[in-house]
Parts: C-alpha cells; sequence; structure tokens
C-alpha cells in the first residue's frame, strides 16, 4: 500500500515536477479512487497542491480533479478560499463547469459578507 495519497497519485498518474517513483504496487485507478474518496481534506489538499502546483498544471486527469475539489467542499463547505480555489480550477476546465464554478464564487462571496 502507498503511504500517502499522493504517493498513491503520484504512482499512477506520474508528476511533472518529480519523477514518478519506482513501485511495485498493483496501479488501478478504481483503487485510488476508492482511497481518494474516503481521505481527508489535508490529505486530498496536499495531493493537489503536490501534483498541480499552480492549478494550470499537473497530470491528474480533470475528472480526479474536479472529484477532489468536490470531496473538500463537502468536508469544508463554509471556507472561502477553498471555494474560490475549487472555482478557479474548474473555470480552467470550462465551459462545461463555468455555472458551477460562478456559484462557488458567489457562495465565497456570501460568506466573506457574513
Amino acid at each position: 500500500m502507498h503511504g500517502t495519497l499522493t504517493e498513491h497519485a503520484r504512482c499512477l498518474y506520474g508528476d511533472e515536477y518529480r519523477p514518478t517513483p519506482d513501485c511495485g504496487l498493483e496501479h488501478r485507478e478504481h483503487l485510488f479512487v476508492e482511497e481518494l474518496t474516503f481521505a481527508d481534506a489535508d490529505d486530498i489538499l496536499g495531493m493537489l497542491r503536490a501534483l498541480s502546483p499552480h492549478l494550470v498544471d499537473g497530470n491528474l486527469p480533470v475528472w480526479i480533479r474536479n472529484l477532489a475539489y468536490r470531496l473538500v467542499l463537502l468536508q469544508r463547505p463554509d471556507e472561502p478560499a477553498l471555494l474560490r480555489e475549487a472555482a478557479q480550477s474548474l473555470w480552467l476546465h470550462g465551459p462545461d463547469w463555468d455555472g458551477v464554478a460562478a456559484e462557488l464564487e458567489r457562495r465565497a462571496d456570501v460568506l466573506d459578507a457574513g
């Protein structure tokens, strides 16, 4: 088993900034998605920031990034900075997700306004 969610993602998808480690484990996407589904927000954010530190880069598939942000927001729905970060990621992969991104930004604005 991989030590962290980030290590698992790095083995499965590679890393634009670091070499993919040698790993003798079986890599099946559904096993990674299961681990992602039950990971805590800090682990998910750590993976996103390690593998896509500038939002526009990284080897994570778009659908994995979208799922990861969705899972983080389910755990931390009232953090405006996270809502905006997720929205920025969606804006990069639109226009299919532009409405969702706009709603996330609206929610962040409401939270900031108190």
